[in-house]
């Protein structure tokens, strides 16, 4: 039996030991809260801040492979247990270019994978000599994740809330469509292509809003997605799974936003809408097993469960009696402790062959559904 081990034990992990259950593996967890999602579904536990070289080194001694549910990982300590034998997914030299926001862009630059127009700055001084790329995104290079760390300059006026650090300045894009395409790729460099998704955001927040999938688009534009997030994942060379996120700007353009190296909130509903998930593929890509069928058993939408505005504390999820009524809805709630404004604290996927029933439905579900807190 393998030993297979997993870096954070957010939602991400938890969903991950959920799918493992089908397969005769080994888990260990390694996290900084002893009360994190996924704490108690893996068969070992071990405190420890996977940021920290001796943690994570540590940790994946004695190991066959490791995995990651979050980017902010010790890359240096991963590097070193490479080297050792242990099998990391993605690999430490993949990770290292998708972490920075600033390496990113400069890979599809010289992949020449089609991405927005972009500068670097160091700091805001350098920023504010900027001022013709304005209207534009602010990026810092390190540390951003769902929606932090990311600032849109739409005027010169906005150019003191960019970022003093390191950052990637993109050109706005006029966004016709957000897209999500997940790919899996294996050891022996074989590839299989999630249905794209139509990703709808929340503008105040910056986080996804609700999804539906498969996206509907032109065939010309879908393979367009699909050939240039094929590039993408290869050009990266790593197994793993990887969420492509992409602008279709309103000339039909098709340009890569930035790359997840993980599973992905995008591709959630597979759980359920698909033969595979994104979670039993990507076991099946650590263990050595054939690659599963991505194949979309029916339509489906996701709706994102965020902490309510005004709550902080343990959280009540208001509505959920009448969620669960709803027919085709399943609901997925994260086991974190504490909710807060915007906090991702499950989500629930909605089944339908119907368009119209389903943005009807997740409508509804927005409408039933409030996390508010003791």
């Amino acid at each position: 039996m393998q030993k297979v081990g997993i870096l954070g034990g957010g939602q991400l992990g938890r969903m991950l030991l959920q799918s493992a259950a089908n397969y005769p593996v080994e888990t260990y967890v390694l996290e900084n809260d002893e009360d994190c999602p996924a704490a108690h579904l893996c068969h070992h536990f071990t405190k420890g801040d996977i940021k920290n070289f001796d943690d994570v080194y540590q940790f994946g001694k004695g190991l066959n492979a490791l995995t990651i549910e979050i980017e902010s990982v010790n890359e240096d300590a991963l590097e070193q247990l490479e080297k050792e034998g242990v099998k990391i997914f993605p690999k430490p030299a993949a990770l290292r270019i998708i972490k920075n926001k600033i390496a990113q862009k400069e890979f599809y630059k010289q992949a020449q994978i089609p991405t927005s127009s972009f500068t670097t700055t160091q700091n805001l001084a350098e920023l504010k000599t900027k001022e013709d790329f304005v209207p534009a995104v602010h990026k810092i290079g390190m540390g951003g994740y769902d929606g932090r760390g990311v600032q849109i300059i739409r005027t010169i006026a906005d150019i003191d809330k960019g970022f003093d650090a390191p950052s990637v300045l993109e050109k706005l894009v006029s966004i016709h469509k957000e897209i999500s395409q997940i790919v899996a790729v294996n050891e022996k460099g074989e590839t299989a292509l999630f249905p794209s998704v139509d990703m709808v955001f929340n503008q105040d927040l910056n986080l996804l809003d609700y999804q539906i999938s498969p996206a509907d688009l032109p065939k010309e534009i879908l393979w367009k997605v699909e050939a240039v997030s094929l590039k993408v994942a290869r050009d990266l060379k790593s197994p793993g799974i990887f969420a492509v996120e992409l602008f279709i700007d309103k000339n039909g353009d098709v340009l890569v936003n930035e790359t997840a190296p993980r599973v992905h909130n995008s591709g959630h509903h597979t759980i359920e809408a698909n033969f595979s998930s994104q979670f039993d593929m990507l076991w099946r890509i650590i263990l050595g097993y054939p690659l599963g069928n991505t194949s979309a058993i029916m339509p489906a939408a996701i709706v994102n469960l965020l902490g309510a505005d005004g709550f902080n504390g343990e959280p009540i999820y208001e509505g959920l009696n009448d969620l669960l009524k709803m027919e085709n809805v399943f609901v997925h709630i994260y086991g974190k402790k504490r909710t807060k404004p915007g906090r991702k604290m499950g989500h629930v996927t909605i089944l339908s062959r119907d368009k119209i029933d389903l943005i009807h439905a997740t409508n509804k579900v927005k409408q039933i559904v409030k996390v508010i807190s003791t």
